[in-house]
């Protein structure tokens, strides 16, 4: 370790983590709750470190240490067991729950909740356990887990315990984990084999925070509901079971009437708000409106709903930590040996508790193809791959990527100096005027032809969805994309 020199005119943090903290990388849960119950109220948990990141440089949460979880090995799985219940580990990616073949089929609610969360680049960093335990009342993942009955498995001190989520969440970011315990587990019970389930989100454009979002769960016999479960976020304190419209919609026929009754019980229950994204007078007409528009779409869909037999084997994502690794510390004030590979090379470097992968990229490395926009996740200037996938490089600690590879805008020139594929294909179709937001736009395709070597017209928008750039339209940018697609298949043909 090194002491940071200042000197009278050093530059001051342009990147807006004005607060210090003393960081720390347990690697084993026990370790974390040991940290937990240390620092108390002082340390704040860091998963993805979307959310936590942004709430740091607006100066909203000022700890005194972050505990930095993601190392932790067994926390990163997808697991079915014996009784036919699904296990995700706090750790798992929501870009991961989305393409889970698992979710996808038993759980297809949960799996289009993970798709509309934010952008991308958000989807690929953001974990489902702090998600859950941010307790949003706005949140996509929880109305998804609680019409399916989902329960939180906590570990602490003295032992494990399991909870619902209505017991779970107790208001705006108000949780009830105690002070040394960890979320280890999102268990989800298996759902009715004829049960047809889906969500549903209003927002003001497709990467933002819901207006109201939805999530239901409705079991058809015949003709009449057999069971109904409807879960509402963004129009109350935390999100909501509508239980009053529950009971009064079970052994009911789909009617004109019956829907128009169910959107009044509705609307009475919810306890919406004004804020910038809404007015509460709207979101309880809108509210209304979306569960009538759900029950329609499920009433068909119960009909003919079928479940897939098929079987999934338990699987781990790999562990981030090897057996016998000794918990990384970086105290305030002082620099700590990192080692990254940066486009292909690997590099030592010597960073703080509070440092940014972009500083380190721009600023230590001249890597200045990455861009500085928003700072706060939302343009996506700043996408680099991090391991593959595309990441906003202005909410990663550079203590965060230790021994992982990252790849900018300039890693993707080929060593005699040509552009990449899809580069040439940006020049050609005419897809950039100033640059600024084009090296951010070329990585989050990269990651996306990485998932996709083919992709439609419509996976290219959305995958983009998070991608600002007030210079130039989209339809140059998808032009370009399948003009890259095309010519890479024409070299390998």
């Amino acid at each position: 370790m090194t002491a940071i020199k200042t000197h009278p005119n050093q530059m001051t943090d342009t990147h807006l983590l004005v607060n210090d903290f003393d960081y720390v990388q347990p690697v084993t849960i026990e370790d974390a709750m040991a940290l937990l119950n240390q620092h108390g109220q002082n340390a704040r948990v860091l998963a993805g470190g979307t959310h936590l990141l942004t709430l740091l440089k607006m100066e909203r949460e000022a700890p005194g240490v972050i505990i930095d979880i993601s190392h932790i090995a067994g926390l990163s799985g997808i697991s079915q067991g014996a009784q036919a219940e699904v296990r995700i580990g706090p750790l798992v990616k929501i870009r991961t729950i989305f393409l889970d073949p698992l979710i996808k089929n038993r759980y297809p609610a949960l799996a289009e909740a993970c798709g509309s969360f934010g952008s991308t680049q958000i989807q690929a960093m953001a974990s489902i356990g702090g998600n859950v335990c941010n307790a949003s009342p706005a949140s996509d993942t929880v109305p998804a887990l609680m019409v399916y009955g989902a329960q939180v498995l906590l570990q602490g001190m003295t032992g494990t315990r399991r909870l619902s989520l209505p017991d779970f969440l107790l208001g705006p970011g108000k949780t009830a984990l105690q002070k040394d315990e960890l979320l280890v587990s999102i268990i989800l019970p298996p759902p009715d084999d004829t049960a047809a389930s889906a969500f549903y989100k209003v927002s003001r454009v497709s990467a933002d925070l819901a207006k109201a979002n939805l999530a239901v769960y409705l079991v058809r016999k015949d003709n009449t509901i057999q069971e109904c479960r409807i879960a509402f976020g963004s129009v109350a304190p935390t999100v909501m079971r509508l239980t009053a419209a529950e009971e009064y919609l079970q052994g009911k026929e789909i009617s004109e009437e019956v829907l128009g009754e169910a959107g009044k019980l509705v609307a009475r229950a919810i306890s919406p708000i004004d804020d910038f994204r809404s007015s509460a007078w709207y979101r309880r007409q809108l509210a209304g409106v979306m569960i009538q528009d759900a029950l329609r779409d499920l009433w068909e869909k119960a009909l003919i709903h079928s479940q897939a037999s098929a079987t999934f084997d338990h699987y781990e994502l790999p562990a981030a930590s090897p057996d016998g690794a000794s918990p990384r510390y970086i105290p305030k004030g002082v620099r700590q040996k990192i080692e990254i590979t940066v486009n292909g090379v690997k590099r030592q470097m010597w960073v703080t508790s509070k440092e940014l992968l972009l500083n380190v990229l721009r600023d230590r490395l001249q890597l200045t193809g990455t861009k500085y926009g928003c700072g706060l996740g939302e343009c996506s200037a700043c996408t680099v791959e991090v391991d593959g996938k595309p990441m906003l490089s202005c909410l990663l600690l550079a203590a965060s990527v230790n021994g992982k590879s990252i790849t900018t805008i300039e890693g993707l020139q080929k060593p005699t100096g040509e552009l990449d594929t899809l580069q040439e294909a940006f020049i050609d179709q005419a897809a950039f005027q100033c640059g600024y937001c084009t090296p951010g736009l070329i990585m989050t395709i990269k990651g996306l032809l990485n998932e996709n070597p083919t992709p439609q017209e419509e996976e290219i928008r959305d995958y983009l969805k998070g991608n600002r750039c007030r210079c130039t339209g989209y339809m140059s940018i998808v032009r370009a994309v399948f003009a890259a697609v095309e010519n890479s298949h024409s070299n390998l043909g």
